[in-house]
């Protein structure tokens, strides 16, 4: 298995009665139009993604217990980035979706999946047929990205780029922006500098307004 990445020093978040919120907990998500275009695709078995690591229970990458992707592949070249080895396009261990899933149904106390990086973005396809799997269980996304909302939108709008735009959908907390050295704070949650942000689907919704 691949060695976890290094973490910064976010808080942790409550894990108690982890069972009964899984068995409870609903998502209002509905299949976005732009995700029937993957019909046609591989089986979950044959799609693989590069990962320079995972972390199968995490505390400091979302919100509850979470199963953690570090993609391979970054082109924000951050500096101060405490994972530099995510960086390289090219690398990383390939993992089928299906494993991945495999390894998550495992464990009945995870509250979701979380895509780091590196850069989940430039893995689109990929996690967002992962992220689908994971919403049929129960369970929530948290998406890492270099990029600014407005960024994203931006590349999505003006590129027409489906891939990009399934799996901002299929994230219910984004956490945007680089990595700022000057701008370092080890108290802030879940982030590691103060120009990053964490926003959900309702705070996704006012910023488009």
């Amino acid at each position: 298995m691949a060695q976890s990445l290094e973490k910064g020093c976010f808080a942790p978040c409550n894990n108690a009665n982890r069972i009964e919120k899984k068995r409870t907990r609903s998502l209002s998500f509905d299949r976005p139009f732009f995700l029937s275009f993957y019909s046609m695709d591989k089986t979950l078995d044959a799609i693989r993604i590069p990962l320079a690591g995972l972390e199968e229970e995490s505390i400091v990458d979302g919100p509850g217990l979470r199963f953690v992707l570090f993609t391979q592949g970054c082109k924000h070249n951050c500096k101060g980035c405490q994972n530099p080895k995510t960086h390289p396009l090219t690398g990383g261990t390939p993992y089928s979706l299906a494993h991945l899933l495999s390894l998550y149904d495992e464990n009945p106390l995870l509250d979701g999946m979380t895509f780091s990086g590196g850069e989940p973005f430039l893995h689109a396809r990929a996690l967002s047929l992962l992220a689908k799997e994971i919403h049929d269980r129960h369970g929530t996304i948290v998406t890492y990205t270099g990029y600014t909302y407005e960024r994203l939108q931006e590349i999505i709008h003006s590129e027409k780029n489906k891939e990009w735009a399934a799996l901002l959908e299929l994230t219910d907390l984004l956490i945007d922006g680089p990595y700022i050295e000057t701008e370092r704070d080890l108290d802030l949650l879940f982030r590691g500098s103060t120009n990053q942000r964490l926003l959900d689907r309702e705070q996704r919704k006012a910023l488009d307004q």
